[in-house]
């Protein structure tokens, strides 16, 4: 696996944006998280709401630290409400287990 550099990072957003613009997506939020969890970077469009930034976050943080998409964690959440309550008290309130992006 190569190192995901801050060039990487952007050269992602971008790739995200552009995905978003060409299916007329409302106002994005991309968050690039490292392995550790560790904002690398994020792009917030014109427009976006005001909680989208730390939404982003928490899809991407909780991706990383259960190692599955974020549809996935939704459909845990759906499932075990319970076990992601759970992880929310362990990650003081950092997952959204929201289906989107990763």
């Amino acid at each position: 696996m190569s190192a995901l550099t801050l060039k990487v990072a952007v050269n992602l957003v971008n790739q995200a944006i552009s995905a978003g613009r060409a299916i007329s997506a409302a106002p994005l939020t991309v968050a690039v998280l490292d392995a550790s969890g560790h904002l690398v970077t994020l792009q917030r469009e014109d427009g976006a709401s005001l909680l989208r930034p730390q939404i982003a976050i928490g899809k991407a943080w909780g991706a990383i630290a259960l190692g599955k998409g974020s549809r996935l964690l939704a459909l845990d959440a759906q499932q075990r409400p319970a076990f992601i309550a759970a992880l929310n008290s362990l990650g003081q309130g950092s997952v959204v287990p929201a289906p989107g992006g990763c």
